[in-house]
């Protein structure tokens, strides 16, 4: 037989083969398909399925974690069944910030680099020891603040040229417009830990006009001229910024105020605010309100509070602000808050003292208080005045067949419900 008839036969045979094997996979494919397709489906099971419990397997987590940072945030390792969808994270621990660390102090912050949503406002957390001092200096957003420990002494010069100096103590707080220089100074005994917010998510206080840093990048012979003065009594000027430096306690703050008088006199302007003085806004069973704005501390022109205090068990209630974005930061206690968002969405996150929480303009919230004590935080808001609306307000100011329409609820339970807002509810 010739190689061409053999090829022939060869390729005959190999086509052959195969098509014989493709048919009988095809056919197993068939028998297997058909087997498949026999298999009864396992039987629905009738109800819900209940929801994993936090020692349930479903809720184990066997791999690494933190057992510390699970327990501090429980509504995190397992999330409440309302919880939906997905919700940008609002919180962000000062903890975990990092420390500007000085002789005389340090400083920490919050802003829309460590937390992306936090928009509109920045925070810093600064320490200053008995003595210490945060440099004069001016920022580019404006500034208020909030006392957390201790003592300290502040400085200013009003848009007139007149000085300010006072003492401020725990509770207090202060508001220096964009521009207006001033400088914090921590008191005897133990100096002072101050909450400083700014009107610009996007501030840092790596970003601060210093003086010492100023006066390090004008030449020598400019600063002469200007001040009338020898160059040579200018070599000594620090070649860097100080930021935070250690120096002595001041002495009485009468004697700094007539110091500094000169022929304009003190500043008729209050750039601090005693919350001590001042009424609560708002208290109820479950706790109180303090607002703070431009209605009663008429310097603070582009930020606008509330002191919240909420006792054991109870909770602030389902409310919304129709006119800015909301900044938190706790102070004492520990809670957790919902925030529902559109389409449906909706995450819970626990806090606890030194966290910051932020919540969108016109975004439902609440907060309650999940400890033994009483929870106390800030609500801060860019903006002149303090605005909100509650829930409940809403539902009793609406017809009521409209409301029982929605919720499929009686006419009683609608009732029952306050009809004036009332901040905080108790348990």
């Amino acid at each position: 037989m010739s190689d061409e008839k053999k090829d022939i036969f060869t390729r005959r045979g190999f086509l052959g083969t195969g098509s014989a094997a493709l048919a009988a996979a095809g056919m197993l494919s068939a028998k297997v398909a058909a087997a498949q397709a026999q298999q009864p489906y396992p039987a629905k099971e009738e109800g819900p399925k209940p929801y994993p419990t936090k020692d349930s397997r479903s809720a184990s987590a066997p791999g690494p974690g933190n057992q510390v940072l699970d327990e501090q945030n429980p509504d995190s390792f397992l999330p409440p069944q309302t919880d939906a969808g997905g919700v940008q994270t609002f919180k962000y621990p000062f903890g975990i910030s990092h420390k500007r660390m000085q002789q005389g102090g340090w400083s920490r912050e919050v802003t829309i680099r460590e937390m992306a949503i936090s928009k509109t406002i920045a925070g810093v957390d600064m320490r200053l020891t008995a003595g210490g001092i945060r440099e004069l200096h001016w920022h580019t957003a404006a500034e208020w603040a909030f006392m957390l420990y201790g003592n300290a002494r502040i400085t200013g010069l009003d848009a007139e040229g007149k000085s300010f100096v006072t003492d401020i103590t725990e509770g207090d707080l202060w508001y220096f417009p964009t521009g207006i220089p001033h400088s914090i100074q921590g008191l005897n005994p133990d100096g002072c830990e101050f909450l400083l917010v700014f009107d610009d998510g996007n501030f840092s206080e790596y970003e601060t006009v210093l003086l010492t840093d100023w006066m390090a990048h004008t030449p020598h012979d400019v600063l002469a001229k200007n001040f009338g003065v020898s160059k040579q009594s200018l070599e000594t000027l620090p070649k860097k910024e100080k930021f935070i430096f250690q120096a002595a306690v001041p002495g009485p703050v009468a004697a700094d105020q007539k110091s500094t008088a000169g022929s304009l006199g003190l500043s008729p302007v209050d750039f601090a605010f005693r919350t001590t003085q001042q009424a609560v806004t708002k208290r109820t069973k479950g706790g109180e309100v303090r607002i703070v704005d431009s209605s009663n501390f008429k310097v603070s022109t582009t930020i606008a509070a509330a002191i919240v205090t909420v006792h054991p068990g109870g909770i602030r209630e389902l409310h919304w602000h129709p006119n800015a974005d909301e900044w938190q930061y706790y102070i004492s206690g520990s809670g957790r808050m919902t925030v529902f968002a559109t389409g449906g969405r909706a995450r819970t996150m626990d806090f606890q003292a030194g966290d910051v929480g932020y919540i969108q303009k016109t975004l439902p919230h609440y907060v309650e208080n999940t400890g033994t004590t009483d929870l106390k935080f800030l609500e801060m808001f860019k903006s002149n005045f303090y605005q909100d609306l509650a829930l409940s307000e809403w539902l009793t100011h609406t017809p009521s067949q409209l409301v029982l329409a929605h919720l499929d609820i009686d006419k009683a339970t609608l009732d029952a419900m306050p009809k004036d807002e009332v901040p905080v509810m108790p348990k």
